[in-house]
């Protein structure tokens, strides 16, 4: 009995000694689209992001996208993240909610009044950028995307 403890004792006393030199098992980080919106003018309202997986509704349809985040906005500066996004093809469309009335106002002919933004900083000819122009690639681990808000 006793050989048994002392066999344990130096067997515990080994893992104590080694547990610095074991490999440390790197724990993935989480999927997340991470995405630094600037170029706003006030830091009134707060700014709507929308991730879109396809053409469908992209940019102005918000109820067609896979996610949707809203972030406050600080020294004329925001940030929205996507986590949990799996690899693939996406858009993002961005706007500046100024009054805080939760849609963006537009003028009679359908040209916002509101700061607007979309991922690869496409923009539109007579109309919203096309999904194709503000697509990346995600590969499933984190991107760092850059989005500039437009006032027209």
């Amino acid at each position: 009995m006793r050989s048994n403890l002392g066999v344990l004792c130096l067997f515990a006393a080994f893992l104590m000694s080694s547990r610095h030199s074991l490999p440390q098992v790197q724990v993935p980080q989480a999927s997340l689209i991470h995405v630094d919106i600037a170029g706003l003018r006030n830091d009134g309202g707060q700014v709507f992001c929308a991730l879109y997986s396809s053409a469908d509704g992209f940019p102005k349809d918000s109820k067609k996208a896979i996610a949707r985040v809203s972030s406050a906005i600080s020294h004329e500066h925001a940030v929205c993240e996507f986590s949990g996004i799996a690899p693939g093809t996406y858009a993002v469309s961005v706007f500046h909610d100024e009054n805080s009335n939760g849609k963006l106002d537009t003028n009679f002919i359908g040209i916002p009044r509101e700061g607007v933004g979309a991922s690869n900083n496409s923009k539109g000819h007579r109309g919203p950028p096309k999904f194709h122009d503000a697509s990346f690639h995600f590969s499933g681990s984190r991107l760092d995307l850059q989005i500039t808000i437009n006032y027209l």
